[in-house]
């Protein structure tokens, strides 16, 4: 059995309804023109009208948000830059001295 789908219903409509709503139309008899479930989710939108504004009725993106990028090269603190480079500086200062004491051993 399929699972049934919650109805979307786009920001023009919301703002559409809940405008003829507090125009003076009752909750029944809007619901049942168009189509709403019920009319307590046309309650809804006009209180969230009330309390938010018009911008509250527009969809909300559904999931989890994006996670946030790592750092540009250009937004790593100098310091943090610095400590990185000097570590590999030392690094290929070790490199170096192991082969040159490796290729002296090797001339013996």
């Amino acid at each position: 059995m399929a699972k049934p789908t919650r109805q979307a219903y786009s920001f023009e409509f919301k703002l559409a309804l809940v405008e003829r709503f507090i125009a003076g139309e009752t909750a029944p008899d809007l619901a049942a023109e168009v189509g709403l479930s019920s009319p307590g989710l046309l309650k809804t939108w006009v209180r969230v009208y009330r309390r938010e504004g018009a911008d509250a009725l527009r969809p909300k993106p559904k999931g989890r948000p994006n996670a946030p990028h790592a750092p540009q090269p250009a937004e790593i603190p100098e310091l943090e830059r610095l400590r990185r480079e000097n570590e590999r500086l030392r690094a290929e200062v070790a490199y170096l001295g192991k082969l040159r004491a490796l290729r002296a051993q090797e001339r013996r």
